[in-house]
């Protein structure tokens, strides 16, 4: 007899609504409100999102992720011996719960590693709560600036929202931002109210490639130069494509 291709779904009635995660193909999917949000088929910006913001951090460093998503960004994370901590602030306990199970393996079992916490809250609202401050901080929420699914989301991509995440970086502190499409009105933001940005863009197989934005803090100046300017960033006030 040959087995199912597809797994029956797991739903979940949360204060936004339904979440669903689905199989299909051998993949899974992680859909709200019947809205598509991510699955398991691909993952190279997501890890690079990582990657790239822990280019320059020292040892002993501290990483926030924001957004749990499939697993990509935190198995990313955990391969690197520079972390002492690693902080996953998720809003869905459904979806850190798939990854005790289901999605285990997409995350690479990282919710057992010891430098792993997770924090289940509204990344806004806990930023706002915590006085936590960290070397580097990725934020994979929703679709990135432009094209958000929930409206309260708009908010973390609005001045007000960069500047709290600014202000929990340290000195030097790298935030790293996973948007599904590039935004202008967002990199000049970034610029204004954290660093200099440099734009990475990552083909995918079907429309416009991902994007990821890294915008860097001066360990002594917040508006000074940062070792992201010397590798194609970019000042206040323009955008640049990354070399």
């Amino acid at each position: 007899m040959t087995a199912p291709e597809s797994e029956p779904d797991e739903r979940v009635s949360t204060p936004r609504g339904e979440l669903v995660l689905r199989s299909r193909g051998g993949h899974h999917e992680i859909v709200s409100n019947g809205v598509f949000l991510m699955d398991t088929r691909a993952g190279e910006s997501e890890r690079l999102l990582v990657r790239a913001a822990l280019e320059r951090v020292p040892a002993g460093a501290r990483l926030l992720l924001g957004g749990l998503g499939v697993g990509f960004s935190l198995a990313e994370a955990v391969r690197s011996a520079r972390l002492s901590e690693i902080v996953v602030v998720e809003i869905e306990p459904a979806i850190v719960g798939w990854h005790r199970t289901v999605l285990r393996a997409y995350s690479g079992g990282a919710l057992d590693d010891p430098r792993v916490r997770v924090v289940t809250a509204d990344l806004l609202g806990w930023l706002a709560r915590t006085r936590e401050r960290f070397d580097a901080i990725c934020l994979d929420i929703d679709n990135g600036p432009d094209w958000t699914v929930f409206e309260g989301n708009n908010l973390l991509y609005e001045d007000r929202g960069v500047g709290l995440v600014r202000s929990r970086l340290r000195p030097g502190g790298v935030l790293a931002v996973w948007s599904a499409t590039e935004s202008a009105r967002y990199a000049e933001l970034l610029a204004a109210r954290v660093g200099p940005v440099r734009t990475v863009r990552v083909p995918v197989g079907r429309g416009e490639p991902d994007v990821v934005y890294l915008s860097g803090t001066s360990p002594v100046d917040p508006r000074g130069s940062t070792g992201l300017a010397e590798n194609g960033g970019i000042r206040p006030g323009r955008t640049g494509r990354a070399p």
